[in-house]
């Protein structure tokens, strides 16, 4: 999905005091925005009354990207196969067999702009990546705005930034466009991007920058600027302009509940970009920070929960055996407020920070555990590939079992049932009944009141194993915990939850 900007006028609002009369004290008889109280007046500095001039040098620098690929689809069976049909239905292929694979040509399309006049081309990976499993990229071809067309050699590619380098051998100097300055970029400021939005060339759009520091939930590189301006399929990895020609974002996604543009787009900062850019033109390979933790944004019902000021802090459900958090003491339930001094706070987040810090190099965390400050030092290690981050994630099933089955005789009503919750022992059997991890400790979740909070957020057969940073292993020990928390004067009770094979997290539940 793509990024764009729309236009939006800038007045000057003026308005005209009334006279006093000996009648009345002196107050304004005319509203602000009274017609005729408005002149139109000639733009501010970077408002220009055209940005025709602009586009006409920075458009022969953007460029068409597409790929040919091969996808390889696996074709359903001939349920007909041996009998005297199975010849009639030579859509399953295989001669009446049916099951062959069969090969068929895709192509994509995006955006892309040159950073040097012999032709290096920064566009998007998955502009340039297989769209769907079993393709492959056959060859990227990229059209210039004069149409012509030269194949391109993919020099690197980052994942998880979703940033690829290109070159193409094209007689030279080519038209090409410089980095700007990102950092100093501000709410409000006039961006322009141009694109090949469903294959329409040289699209240009216009409009603010609607917010920076923008967290999407992308991960260790999860910043954005955010846009106003129209971007859709095909403005991919196209350029976001200031008011300066100098380009400080790559236009990358969009959000939208139709899969068209609702001026709601989202850019990758210059300040991020170019680095990865520099690494990849020279060969390199980008090594981000990585801590070996799963974690959870301090949502305000955590924050309730654990008595912790809100927006503050992200909160580790997991530790990964062996991983550099776990050599350093950290566990779950620690609450990481800092990096190196730098706060962790919803626009700084602690993946963001640990992905900045350089492999092998140590970083200070200052952490919040079981209520009191403390601080672990941590020696940071190299951020594995995403497809290998992704695979270690799981999958839940959900819990199956008939309420009359031979464990309800264990069931146990916790003495106070003031989280509306009904627990048992989770047994061997129960474990593998609900599809957890034969380590995980805790108990499983019989029956839910659906009135309460809980009943919103929880279901039969999620595995409670700690409350409020204390093991829970029995159906007091779960009432021991709402009650410390109902003293301490605190209206949630913090439950680190596992779900079938999913890893654990943790969910804040308000007391009734």
């Amino acid at each position: 999905m793509r990024y764009a900007y729309a236009l939006t006028g800038a007045l000057l609002l003026g308005g005209t005091a009334a006279s006093l009369t000996l009648q009345r004290p002196a107050i304004a008889q005319q509203a602000q925005n009274e017609p005729g109280a408005i002149t139109a007046t000639a733009p501010r500095a970077g408002a220009p009354m055209s940005f025709a001039d602009m586009v006409a040098r920075l458009q022969p620098a953007v460029v068409n990207i597409s790929t040919d690929q091969k996808v390889t689809l696996q074709q359903p069976t001939n349920p007909f196969a041996g009998t005297p049909f199975g010849d009639l239905f030579g859509q399953f292929g295989g001669g009446g067999r049916g099951g062959a694979p069969v090969t068929r040509e895709a192509q994509s399309l995006g955006s892309g702009f040159i950073i040097s006049p012999d032709g290096y081309i920064v566009t998007n990976n998955h502009v340039v990546a297989a769209g769907m499993r079993g393709a492959v990229v056959t060859s990227i071809r990229v059209t210039l705005p004069d149409r012509k067309e030269y194949v391109a050699k993919l020099i690197g590619r980052d994942t998880a930034s979703d940033l690829a380098l290109l070159k193409i051998n094209a007689p030279g100097p080519l038209p090409f466009v410089r980095w700007g300055d990102s950092a100093h970029a501000r709410v409000g400021d006039w961006v322009i991007a141009i694109g090949n939005p469903f294959g329409l060339g040289g699209t240009v759009t216009a409009g603010i920058i609607s917010a920076v520091h923008r967290v999407t939930g992308q991960g260790a590189n999860d910043r954005f600027i955010q846009t106003d301006a129209s971007i859709n399929q095909g403005n991919s990895g196209g350029p976001m302009f200031d008011m300066n020609g100098n380009v400080i974002g790559i236009n990358s996604q969009i959000f939208s509940q139709s899969g068209g543009n609702i001026g709601i787009g989202f850019a990758i900062p210059a300040e991020e970009a170019r680095p990865i850019i520099d690494t990849l033109m020279k060969g390199g390979t980008v090594k981000r920070g990585y801590l070996g933790v799963g974690i959870q944004p301090v949502t305000d019902d955590i924050a309730a929960a654990l008595g912790l000021p809100k927006n503050s802090g992200e909160i580790i459900g997991r530790v990964e055996p062996n991983g550099p958090a776990a050599k350093a003491g950290l566990r779950a339930g620690d609450v990481v407020t800092k990096v190196n001094g730098t706060a962790v706070t919803p626009d700084n987040t602690l993946s963001y920070l640990i992905a900045s810090v350089t492999p092998g190099s140590t970083a200070r965390l200052d952490i919040i555990r079981d209520g009191k400050p403390t601080s672990a030092n941590v020696t940071v290690a190299t951020r594995p590939p995403e497809d290998q981050l992704a695979a270690t994630s799981g999958s839940g099933d959900d819990f199956s079992a008939d309420d009359d089955d031979d464990q309800s005789g264990q069931q146990q009503q916790a003495p106070s049932n003031a989280i509306g919750l009904t627990v048992q022992p989770l047994t061997a059997a129960i474990a593998r009944q609900i599809g957890v991890d034969s380590t995980v400790q805790g108990v499983v979740i019989s029956q839910v009141d659906p009135s309460s909070d809980a009943g919103q957020k929880l279901r039969r057969g999620d595995v409670v194993s700690a409350i409020n940073g204390t093991p829970v292993r029995t159906a007091a020990d779960l009432a021991r915990g709402v009650q410390a928390a109902k003293a301490a004067g605190r209206p949630q009770v913090l439950l680190m939850v596992v779900r079938g094979r999913n890893p654990g997290a943790f969910i804040a539940v308000k007391i009734k």
